[in-house]
């Protein structure tokens, strides 16, 4: 597997050990340790809530890349799975792990609600097109994907249109909710978010899905994804 791409995401491989830079039992040694010592950290530091949901990603991430499950191989459990870890996990665990380790009694507010909807949205987007710049090679080694299944065209046109969906909420949450939130900022910065992704969408098409299309379509989801977290502090 390791010869079919050695980084499967440019954008995101720059920091990280590729594959075949480390030896199996020096990759376990690490991902032992590192799993015992993250573990043991948050049962002697944050109570049982966290340590439990610390937990629940633990075991998540392992049957997600660990044989013989190794569920990343299968399209609808690996994209629950980032979904799950990358939405729920990431904000509302972490953000009732920081009032834990401040001695703070947990208190759930609108803001984080709408983070973990509006992220557990944008996380099943990441990971139902998170194939796209790879569908060359996983269709010459007869790996499925929702890429290989349903195409460049309908995988794109699917995670746009799930996007636009969830910027369409976060309006609608920001009127709901309109006393804890700044809305003409969060609906116009949302408003604007949508334009660009439609704007990439466009572009795509008009590039028609070549290689380097697709990999730049990519990676304007990722700054989409980052752009949220950079703005939501202004919301």
């Amino acid at each position: 597997m390791a010869a079919i791409a050695r980084c499967k995401h440019p954008i995101a491989c720059a920091p990280v050990v590729f594959a075949g830079d480390l030896s199996p039992a020096t990759a376990w040694i690490l991902v032992l340790a590192l799993a015992a010592a993250g573990l043991s950290i948050v049962a002697t530091k944050f109570g049982p809530l966290i340590t439990q949901l610390y937990g629940f990603g633990l075991a998540l991430g392992t049957i997600y890349s660990v044989p013989p499950l190794r569920l990343k191989r299968f399209a609808v459990p690996a994209f629950m799975i980032i979904a799950t870890v990358r939405g729920f996990l990431l904000n509302f665990g972490v953000y009732y792990a920081t009032r834990a380790a401040l001695k703070l009694p947990f208190v759930w507010s609108p803001a984080i609600l709408f983070i973990t909807c509006f992220v557990t949205m944008f996380a099943t987007v990441i990971a139902i097109t998170k194939d796209l710049p790879d569908i060359e090679g996983d269709k010459a080694n007869n790996i499925s994907t929702f890429a290989t299944r349903l195409g460049v065209k309908n995988v794109s046109l699917l995670g746009v249109g799930m996007l636009l969906l969830n910027y369409v909420m976060a309006a609608c949450f920001a009127f709901k909710y309109s006393p804890h939130f700044n809305v003409p900022v969060m609906v116009g910065a949302h408003a604007l978010l949508a334009v660009v992704l439609v704007l990439r969408s466009a572009k795509l098409a008009a590039a028609g899905y070549t290689q380097a299309a697709i990999n730049s379509f990519y990676r304007w989801i990722w700054n989409l994804f980052y752009a949220e977290y950079l703005l939501f502090p202004f919301f």
